[in-house]
């Protein structure tokens, strides 16, 4: 192991969607309204991909801001980790589409699926790899264009999720800051609380499938719900725990975004003031893998983000897994 090498995010970008789906948009499609949606969500709005505009769209402009912030050009990264669940085909990943936009043609090229876990796991990889001496430069985007296996004509998972990109630039460093620890979890056991049956090997696409709607996502809400609270208290308070620190030590905690009673409960429970627990997701709903990565852009932008602060991210998603990232910013 490589001890004198750390990774540090030195560049990030997003990309959502122009066209915006309002709760009220949505009451005209299913039996819902604002009040049950923000009440039990915290979701106003959502991003929906316009037709003829796939995932790598969303990527490459992700993607190159975050270059672009880091004073990176393509042809310098070693490598290019997408994490997602709606690439644009089965074959070839959305990654090597990326690097061909890219011409980051020396670069190799991986997608990863681990659910709204994604960017998480794809960043822990990529430090890995930097950790190991292996690679220098590697850009991680999280992408989802989730409305597109999204059954608007089930209000309760229509209302949920939205599509974006978020990417950051890891670069290697021996300055006193970056990654501190990391925390990967999974449970096969939950595979089938959020699901999508159809379209994959298990039960490939025919008229039965196409009939009973199985190419859209299904999910058990109230049982996510649980998971959720439990496991990501757990796993920040692990992470803090092997640091000898504190929930209050934190600067900045970025949840994934899938629901706002969720973050405020884990936010009440660990008695942080609002201002430490960034919130999107009622512009964006769940935008999957995509969530932490626009969260952190967003709060660099506006400045509130600064180096030298202490910032963990935690997430769940599908398989079921789980995860989170101390780092220093």
């Amino acid at each position: 192991m490589n001890k004198g090498v750390n990774s540090i995010i030195t560049g990030t970008g997003a990309a959502v969607p122009e066209q915006v789906i309002t709760n009220l948009d949505l009451e005209k499609m299913v039996e819902t309204s604002d009040d049950w949606i923000v009440s039990r969500t915290g979701i106003q709005e959502r991003r929906k991909l316009e037709d003829g505009l796939s995932g790598v769209d969303l990527t490459e402009g992700a993607a190159r801001e975050a270059l672009e912030r880091a004073s990176l050009d393509p042809s310098e990264l070693d490598l290019i980790i997408v994490a997602t669940v709606t690439p644009d085909y089965p074959t070839p990943s959305t990654s090597c589409l990326l690097q061909a936009r890219l011409e980051a043609y020396q670069a190799a090229a991986l997608d990863l699926a681990a659910g709204c876990t994604g960017f998480i796991y794809a960043l822990t990889v990529g430090h890995q790899f930097i950790h190991s001496g292996t690679y220098k430069k590697i850009l991680v985007v999280g992408v989802e264009v989730l409305t597109r296996i999204t059954d608007w004509e089930d209000r309760s998972t229509c209302v949920l999720f939205g599509d974006g990109a978020g990417a950051v630039v890891l670069e290697a460093t021996e300055e006193e800051r970056g990654f501190i620890n990391f925390s990967l979890k999974a449970d096969g056991r939950g595979a089938d609380l959020l699901i999508q049956p159809a379209g994959g090997s298990a039960m490939p696409a025919c008229t039965e499938t196409l009939q009973k709607r199985l190419h859209y996502l299904k999910m058990s809400g109230n049982e996510i719900f649980k998971f959720a609270v439990r496991v990501v208290e757990e796993t920040l308070l692990d992470m803090l725990e092997r640091e000898n620190l504190k929930p209050e030590d934190l600067d900045r905690l970025f949840l994934h975004q899938a629901n706002l009673r969720i973050i405020e409960h884990i936010r009440k429970r660990l008695k942080l003031p609002t201002e430490k627990v960034p919130v999107n997701i009622h512009r964006f709903g769940n935008m999957s893998s995509a969530t932490i990565p626009i969260a952190m852009h967003e709060e660099l932008v506006a400045g509130r983000l600064k180096e030298g602060d202490l910032v963990a991210m935690v997430a769940f998603g599908a398989g079921l897994t789980w995860g989170g990232l101390l780092v220093k910013w």
